[in-house]
């Protein structure tokens, strides 16, 4: 995980910095993604304020606690990240999924230079999964949590197989498909 740590009204310290690093890097047990953290360190009317800010795939958690002691100030702000995750990690968990009925769905890869000729393109390998049904928030959410670019899942207020899709710009997109 990569933390930036910036000073504001005080002098850089390194102490300082490995100890946020340090309680930053405690976050890798609740979150298995790729992390960056962003961490303000200042100080205002000799009160020591911590501002910390965690970015993984789509999820940003921030919090700020200001506390007489800099080190008892981020203590603090770490704590309340903790409980932000934990808590964003339990609702996962208990979310059940809507109820409707389950599709099976297959995906065909075929190999690249099998296009570059007149044949029939071959098939190199092919998955087979069962489509849930679950809503498109639980479907962004699924897309939290997972490292595929894409998810096919049944929409259960729709009973429709639709697509949701990572874009360039970590939006999320969503192909719904429509009966012509």
């Amino acid at each position: 995980m990569h933390t930036a740590v910036t000073f504001r009204h005080m002098e850089a310290s390194d102490a300082l910095r490995d100890y946020v690093t340090e309680r930053t890097a405690r976050l890798k047990r609740y979150i298995d993604k790729p992390m960056e953290g962003q961490a303000t360190l200042s100080i205002q009317r000799f009160r020591n304020i911590a501002e910390v800010i965690i970015n993984t795939d789509g999820l940003r958690i921030a919090g700020q606690e200001s506390h007489e002691d800099m080190y008892a100030a981020i203590d603090l702000v770490m704590d309340k990240i903790e409980r932000q995750v934990k808590k964003y990690k339990e609702k996962i968990r208990n979310h059940k999924p809507a109820q409707g009925r389950e599709i099976r769905w297959r995906r065909d890869i075929y190999e690249p230079e099998s296009f570059e000729d007149d044949s029939q393109p071959k098939v190199v390998r092919t998955e087979n999964y069962f489509v849930k049904p679950m809503s498109v928030d639980e479907a962004a959410m699924q897309m939290d949590l997972s490292n595929q670019d894409f998810l096919v899942f049944n929409n259960a207020s729709t009973q429709t197989v639709n697509v949701i899709y990572r874009r360039k710009d970590g939006n999320y997109g969503l192909i719904v498909p429509q009966n012509v």
